[in-house]
């Protein structure tokens, strides 16, 4: 199992501070700017024919390529 962040811990701890930070995500994620980006990375993903195929990749918009979905996501 693994070990649980502080950030996890404290939202455990604090489900009104929880409820605060989804309902700002939610809000975020509607905006215009997000809808533009998650429409890019899946128009990538289908050109470079990985999309819906359970393959595991995603495109990094940094390095310009596809690379696995652990690994872009680790590199934050």
């Amino acid at each position: 199992m693994k070990a649980k962040s502080r950030t996890a811990k404290f939202y455990k701890d604090n489900p009104e501070a929880a409820e605060k930070r989804r309902e700002y995500q939610r809000e975020y994620n509607k905006s215009d700017e997000r809808k533009k980006y998650r429409a890019y990375l899946t128009k990538k993903n289908r050109e470079a024919g990985t999309y819906g195929n359970n393959d595991d990749l995603d495109y990094d918009h940094d390095e310009r390529r596809m690379m696995s979905a652990r690994r872009n996501r680790s590199k934050k």
